[in-house]
């Protein structure tokens, strides 16, 4: 194929992506049933069955998507979750596995080791899926922490039983005990290197004096990448590491914060479609027509039986109540993970490769289909919705001032705030700190003197880095010790 036809058809891709994932709010579906559909659609004039490349691609834009998922979590959200989601995204992993591997040997008749590697597969709650599906979504923020927790975390359990199983299945001598070994092994590094690689990421973009302001999201992007590649090359977990680097990444006092972050989130966005539009182009519809009832029957079987049986028992000492529990069940979304995963065993040569990934194809696009197109509907019925917007500070440098000690504050103002239904004038702002911006009610106002502060006003805050924490306090009030969450 010629090079113009090719840039022709990715440009195509990309337009066909963004306005589906313009239309999916208005259907009521999550844009990557869409992306999945643009694929398959593709499909009928695009021959592509190259399963390395697809596997290539989505590991790329998992990495992206995992890192721009990582630097929006905020920590204090995450803190008071993260035994139960680490919980979930192992031991959970392995029982949706055990349960969903064993109907699959009777349904798609396969052997058991073939079964419970289909199980693995569609075992792990997807990230991409879960921050689109999520991101706004207005939930209560204890149960997206949760999931977005579970999700970002959960990946390197159904990778490791994904390839633990292939190589039992293609070497019957094969040792449990080292498996699991190596299991830990993974686990431990992603965690280490995340932390380390995180924290050398934050003092190099601090530290460096790059020519251009534009070039920090690149390097930041590029220091993911790297984060992976060596967190792999060394045996551990680089989702994992990717994760948790973007988790210390986004938590920190940043330069070029917002430039980082508003990079990541189209960088992602593109990926993301990129991502399902090839992974749908991997499909052949006529060979889905093959599956469809036992495709039916196992979606079925994942989400109201082995999703749920696996999340009440992890969280059976976990004060959760049982309407938070069947939300959680039911928001265990499958995405791009799942697929991508499939693609391993057709490139290991398994037997029942071809039929494996087109049940999971299947499993995935009804999981994103039925699912994520119900968790709305769903929260509000269980009264899990929230009626407030969540608080949010951030901070963001000017273009032209990426050499200065100068900065923008983002801040919102909330019904307990000190600086609420006060006027500008009456501010004992820090000396340089200035008020530029308010949007109130999604309108921006140009502030004056006698402009009062009113609940939920999100205000931008031009001042430098040491006057930072004193502005938050004039604005927002001393921290409060954080309340345990129930």
């Amino acid at each position: 194929m010629e090079t113009g036809t090719l840039i022709f058809l990715f440009a195509t891709m990309l337009i066909i992506g963004v306005l589906a994932a313009r239309f999916s709010s208005r259907l009521g579906l999550p844009s990557l049933v869409l992306f999945l559909v643009a694929g398959m659609v593709l499909n009928r004039f695009i021959y592509f069955d190259n399963a390395s490349f697809a596997q290539f691609v989505g590991i790329m834009a998992l990495i992206i998507i995992l890192f721009d998922g990582g630097t929006q979590t905020k920590w204090e959200n995450m803190r008071p979750v993260v035994g139960t989601a680490g919980i979930l995204a192992t031991l959970g992993v392995l029982l949706t596995t055990v349960i969903t591997g064993i109907a699959a040997t009777y349904i798609l008749q396969l052997s058991l080791l073939e079964g419970l590697l289909f199980g693995a597969i569609v075992g792990s709650t997807d990230a991409a899926a879960v921050f689109a599906v999520l991101g706004n979504k207005n939930i209560k923020k204890k149960l997206t922490a949760t999931l977005e927790a579970e999700s970002g975390s959960n990946d390197p359990m159904a990778v490791f039983l994904t390839i633990a199983l292939i190589e039992m299945i293609q070497v019957p001598s094969t040792s449990v005990w080292d498996t699991i070994g190596f299991f830990f092994l993974q686990m431990i590094l992603g965690l280490v290197l995340g932390v380390i690689l995180g924290k050398t990421t934050i003092f190099i973009i601090n530290n460096i004096k790059l020519d251009t302001a534009g070039l920090y999201p690149v390097l930041a992007m590029s220091a993911a990448i790297f984060t992976y590649a060596l967190t792999d090359y060394l045996n551990g977990s680089g989702l994992l590491a990717v994760y948790v680097m973007a988790i210390f990444v986004g938590n920190s006092d940043l330069m070029h914060r917002f430039s980082i972050l508003r990079f990541n989130e189209g960088f992602a966005w593109m990926m993301q479609i990129v991502m399902f539009i090839i992974l749908g182009l991997l499909v052949f519809p006529n060979q889905l027509i093959h599956v469809f009832w036992q495709g039916i029957i196992l979606a079925a079987i994942l989400t109201l039986i082995a999703r749920p049986a696996a999340v009440f028992i992890c969280m059976l000492f976990s004060k959760y109540h049982v309407k938070e529990k069947l939300f959680i069940s039911w928001a265990g979304l499958k995405g791009a993970v799942p697929i991508v995963l499939a693609t391993y065993p057709i490139i290991a040569g398994v037997e029942s490769s071809q039929l494996i990934f087109n049940a999971v194809f299947f499993v995935v696009l009804i999981s994103a289909l039925v699912q994520g197109s119900t968790l709305s509907w769903l929260a509000a019925k269980l009264k899990l919705t929230s009626d407030r917007k969540e608080n949010r500070t951030s901070s963001f440098e000017l273009i032209n001032l990426g050499k200065t000690d100068s900065e923008i504050m983002e801040v919102t103002i909330t019904d307990s705030s000190p600086a609420v239904n006060t006027s500008l004038t009456d501010l004992e702002l820090p000396t340089n700190t200035l008020i530029i911006g308010v949007i109130r009610e999604d309108k921006l106002l140009t502030p004056t003197g006698s402009t009062i502060l009113q609940d939920e006003d999100t205000l931008f805050v031009l001042g430098n880095k040491q006057s930072r924490e004193k502005a938050k306090v004039v604005l927002l009030g001393k921290p409060q010790k954080r309340r345990k969450q129930t």
